[in-house]
């Protein structure tokens, strides 16, 4: 695709992110996408009010400033926690409060947290009006678009109405419903069908509201043309399987940038920051290079790339070297195969 190609309503409608996803939207995964995309916005793995309350909240809250623009994502259904946890993260430096509405599993259920909140509208618009007095940065939620039998245009509506009275102004909507029981979450990402002409509806009907579509979305081709009737797109699992690819057509044909790192050069830069996470915190390099295996995904030698990095980071007294060895691994594969 050609970035002549994008209409003025897509450049007019930059708003492209990677979702919050348990496990792997973690800082080290952040900056490590921060390197290869200037302009996407950022999101934490969803973060418990009780974890910030109770917990190690330096631990959880950290991030490198190079993030930003960076979210929040909280779970929790208290308003008074919410909102002390809001304020928790705008102090810290967050861009955004994201409250999570969308998440299916039942650990997160029996919290009350997650998609079955959408049940609950009212209790989520009391959340989200307690969140919005108490900071001063942007105020969101991410949904589905209905859960088990609830499932309707009407259902959805209803919920967006009721948020949007709070005082939201942006729904991050998976194009796909909830099931509660019966699926689990592994599978309720693919099961049952995505409907974006529901969201799209949504759109229709709330014009003053931005809208950000989410599900199944995998190249840049489909970004485009999602932003041609949303305000925004967010892209899951590609963004974290495929990143080079992926990130980098996004960056040159919706953001008309080409001025980006090649993929030798973001390993590199990996390197410094890994010596500097583990002097300042511990980290074990393992933590940092487990979301760098696919950066060479698609090309010769990036198997020998991703042996390296599954090996080398568990050996003893490993450290950021080994980001070195797997590139040179790399290069001498990619020379045979040429």
């Amino acid at each position: 695709m050609n970035s002549a190609n994008v209409s003025e309503t897509v450049k007019k409608s930059k708003t492209v992110s990677i979702a919050p996803m348990m496990d792997w939207t973690d800082r080290h995964f952040r900056f490590f996408a921060r390197l290869i995309t200037p302009n996407i916005r950022l999101y934490t793995e969803m973060v418990t009010t009780g974890a910030i309350i109770h917990g190690d909240r330096e631990r959880f809250l950290r991030f490198d400033n190079a993030e930003h623009p960076v979210a929040l994502q909280l779970g929790g259904s208290d308003p008074a926690d919410l909102a002390a946890c809001a304020k928790i993260g705008d102090d810290h430096g967050y861009d955004e409060i994201n409250l999570n509405c969308g998440c299916p599993s039942d650990r997160v259920q029996k919290g009350m947290i997650g998609a079955c909140l959408m049940a609950e509208p009212s209790l989520v618009a009391e959340g989200v009006a307690a969140m919005i007095e108490a900071v001063k940065i942007p105020v969101t939620v991410k949904c589905r678009i209905g859960i088990d039998d609830q499932d309707s245009e009407e259902f959805l509506d209803t919920f967006i109405y009721k948020v949007k009275q709070a005082g939201c102004k942006t729904f991050i909507i998976h194009a796909r419903k909830a099931w509660l029981q019966g699926l689990s979450p592994k599978e309720n990402r693919t099961k049952p069908p995505i409907n974006y002409a529901r969201v799209a509806k949504m759109k229709a009907r709330h014009p003053d509201l931005e809208i950000i579509i989410n599900g199944d979305i995998r190249s840049s081709e489909e970004t485009v043309q999602h932003l041609e009737v949303f305000d925004g797109v967010m892209i899951g699992r590609e963004a974290y399987q495929d990143p080079y690819l992926l990130l980098t057509e996004i960056e040159r044909e919706i953001f008309g940038n080409a001025n980006l790192r090649t993929r030798e050069n973001i390993a590199h830069a990996m390197i410094p920051y890994t010596k500097e996470q583990g002097k300042k915190y511990g980290t074990p390099v393992k933590s940092i290079t487990r979301h760098m295996i696919n950066l060479y995904q698609g090309l010769p030698g990036a198997k020998s790339w991703r042996q390296a990095l599954s090996t080398l980071p568990f050996l003893p007294d490993a450290d950021e070297k080994v980001i070195e060895d797997a590139l040179q691994a790399f290069q001498r594969t990619n020379r045979k195969a040429a």
